[in-house]
């Protein structure tokens, strides 16, 4: 598939979504030996030449924190390793939900951690689904931010009685680039956080009676805002709710609340690794997504024809 083959490596977050990029990609997941010592220190040392090749480095970032400091080590050991050019390639960019300081004496978490990435000798990022476009504005090297929507909208496609639901104000966008490609109509569930972790559905916008209901967002964590959204769409006379969520951070008793909700199946990538599996979550692979994109990357092609998004919306 190249000519100059790059090298393709792996962290510990997310290691069989690495190993299916490669089986797309025709080539071995490249070697590397990350041990912690017994404090928890991390070290790391590849276990074959990257000088003058390219690198991309396959690590998402969800807690516990080591997964991002991993990251860092395994760019920096990268780029000391005189390798051309370093990608780090991101299924999932933890603490993208901390994008603004919408408080007095907080952090913009989201902007550190880009900092800290560059620092560390990333040349390139590949994304998907980021919490808010607008990191993308975080990082001074180029960006590619994908869009998992394909690997889901396929299952919905033809679908007569389907209405798209966005599950808050700030998912308009992406659900609304859902609903034209299923040529469904739009709702709209205008909610409030009292506080963090914790969402009050205040309205429905739309038309959901006896209709099916496809509930579209990035991520789900703690499932507060998922299942209340589930209960409302319900209540309105709802009758199949189907959830799209890229990013299955999935915490706390959230695996629980889904197992006992009237929820049909709740569809997430393999951005992050499930935990435990329930028959009501299925896991689609976003491998062959991230493979061309490390393919169209490398050649230096347009990734643009991979966003799924209209640009126009």
């Amino acid at each position: 598939m190249f000519e100059n083959v790059p090298l393709v490596f792996s962290g510990t977050s997310n290691p069989e979504l690495a190993k299916r990029i490669c089986a797309y990609l025709n080539m071995p997941l490249g070697k590397v030996d990350v041990k912690r010592f017994s404090d928890g220190e991390i070290w790391v040392k590849y276990l074959e030449n990257v000088r003058g090749r390219d690198v991309y480095i396959i690590q998402s970032t969800q807690p516990p924190a080591e997964n991002l400091m991993e990251l860092l080590i395994l760019l920096d050991a990268a780029k000391r390793a005189s390798a051309k050019r370093v990608t780090a390639v991101l299924p999932y960019f933890g603490y993208a939900r901390q994008d603004r300081k919408d408080q007095p004496r907080v952090s913009i978490t989201a902007k550190l951690v880009a900092n800290l990435i560059t620092k560390a000798g990333a040349d390139r990022i590949i994304t998907m689904d980021l919490h808010t476009a607008q990191i993308q504005g975080f990082f001074d090297i180029p960006f590619d931010h994908l869009y998992a929507s394909p690997i889901f909208t396929s299952l919905f496609k033809g679908q007569p009685n389907l209405v798209v639901v966005s599950p808050d104000m700030g998912g308009i966008k992406l659900a609304r680039s859902y609903a034209q490609k299923l040529d469904a109509n739009l709702v709209v569930i205008d909610k409030r956080r009292p506080k963090h972790n914790t969402a009050e559905v205040m309205n429905i916008i739309g038309n959901v009676e006896g209709k099916d209901v496809l509930l579209v967002d990035d991520l789900i964590d703690t499932g507060g805002t998922f299942i209340s959204a589930i209960k409302s769409l319900k209540e309105r006379g709802a009758e199949k709710v189907y959830g799209a969520i890229t990013h299955p951070l999935l915490s706390g008793q959230s695996l629980q609340k889904i197992d006992e909700s009237e929820i049909t199946k709740l569809y997430v990538s393999d951005s992050i690794p499930l935990k435990n599996e329930i028959s009501k979550i299925e896991v689609r692979s976003a491998s062959n997504l991230f493979a061309e994109a490390i393919i169209r990357s490398y050649k230096n092609e347009s990734i643009s024809s991979l966003f799924e998004i209209n640009k126009d919306l």
